[in-house]
């Protein structure tokens, strides 16, 4: 059971009148949830920067920002089921500490290759490589650490503040990297990142849940991950929402990897601005987390997931075809939002619809999903070499919203999802 909130001091008292706050009641939660928000701001920070240095070491290229992508999301799909099965076995606390570590590490690394002038494009792609499989372990056991503290009546909360804290860093993070690499240069932010990154390892060391390994299941690592499968398969809302996860990692994810080269070839941007329009669907990705959060119960979940994702898909269309940065910024506030909405709440339906010795390995399935990404990333970013960033982009939305109509018709029972 997860542990009793004591209600006595002002962070309690204040999670009891705002209900869209009540999981910081829990001690732990709260830990976790800072050590996530240090976690998610050396990531976003590193995203833009490295972004940055790779766009200045390929001259611009699309293609080259898309392999970046690429090693980074590849780890997932190799890496997750062996993380997940770890976090079902082993103290999760521990995997978050040792994989913050190594990122900490790793960007320290990439900031004196940089700093001394030697860093190459090859450099950039073994350390997304590094990173990815980091997250691949970490991950796992963070999002099933989260249902160890909430119970599943308020687990919807918990998941959408957990998302709140990355959606936060989405806003700040960039911003703050964009600005700083004018003064400092990328490899300055990366030695600052690298310091935010220990204050992560930092974060979770107060947290009690978790410090244990979890039950063993009496089977070997191969056979745990199996488990987690067919687990998978044999339940129809699960088999579902994986499905779903998948769709707009193919397809709306496109923004993220090619918003360097579209902002520089159609907004004409440079770092700071390019900041700023991370940080502006950070805004509306918070604004859709805190919001899922506030809603107590809404019995037609399975609706309001498909209908985001189909309103993802037009927005970024529309989105693709905007040559104004300040007509793009609210059109970008817009889709931050829904594109939040529908990852937290797919994350929350993932586990609601788990049995806690399955949590690990039911989000290591759902990372694996981002694996996917180079699917479409490498030809999407070919595709915007040839045709230009713009015109791929608008593709990639029509393809979301499409393929998010095609499945409501096919799957018509996951619309009653609750």
């Amino acid at each position: 059971m997860p542990p009793v909130p004591v209600r006595r001091g002002p962070i309690q008292r204040a999670a009891d009148r705002f209900p869209a706050i009540e999981s910081f009641a829990y001690s732990d939660f709260r830990w976790l949830w800072v050590s996530a928000l240090t976690s998610y701001l050396g990531m976003n920070m590193q995203w833009i920067t490295r972004s940055w240095l790779v766009l200045k070491l390929a001259d611009d290229s699309p293609l080259a920002l898309a392999s970046v992508i690429v090693t980074f999301a590849l780890p997932m799909t190799v890496f997750s089921p062996i993380g997940g099965a770890l976090a079902d076995r082993i103290s999760r606390k521990r995997m978050m500490l040792y994989t913050q570590a190594g990122n900490a590490v790793l960007t320290l690394v990439v900031g004196l290759l940089d700093l001394t002038g030697v860093i190459e494009l090859w450099h950039v792609l073994l350390s997304g490589l590094i990173n990815g499989s980091l997250m691949a372990f970490n991950m796992p056991s963070r999002q099933a650490t989260v249902s160890d503290i909430i119970p599943n009546n308020k687990l919807m909360n918990g998941m959408s503040l957990m998302s709140s804290s990355m959606n936060a860093t989405r806003i700040i993070g960039p911003a703050i990297a964009g600005v700083l690499i004018l003064f400092v240069g990328t490899s300055g932010v990366f030695f600052l990142i690298s310091g935010i990154y220990v204050l992560a390892v930092l974060t979770v060391l107060p947290i009690t849940v978790g410090s244990e390994g979890q039950k063993k299941s009496g089977k070997s690592m191969y056979g745990d991950i199996l488990e987690g499968l067919s687990y998978a398969r044999r339940s129809s809302p699960l088999l579902g929402l994986i499905i779903m996860a998948f769709i707009p990692i193919l397809f709306g994810m496109s923004l993220y990897a090619l918003m360097p080269a579209w902002a520089r070839e159609t907004l004409d941007v440079q770092s700071d601005n390019l900041g700023g329009l991370y940080a502006v669907m950070g805004i509306g990705a918070l604004i859709g987390s805190l919001g899922l959060a506030s809603i107590p119960r809404f019995e037609r979940r399975g609706l309001l997931l498909l209908s985001s994702c189909a309103i993802w898909g037009i927005v970024l269309a529309v989105v693709a075809k905007m040559g104004s940065y300040n007509v793009v910024m609210p059109m970008l506030l817009f889709l931050g939002l829904v594109s939040s909405m529908f990852m937290s709440l797919n994350m929350t339906l993932v586990q609601a619809y788990t049995s806690p010795e399955m949590r690990g390995r039911m989000m290591s399935i759902v990372m694996m999903t981002f694996g996917a990404m180079p699917l479409s990333a490498l030809p999407l970013g070919a595709l915007a070499e040839r045709i230009g960033s713009g015109n791929a982009l608008f593709a990639s939305g029509i393809m979301l919203t499409v393929f998010s109509i095609g499945f409501a018709i096919v799957y018509p029972s996951f619309l009653k999802i609750k």
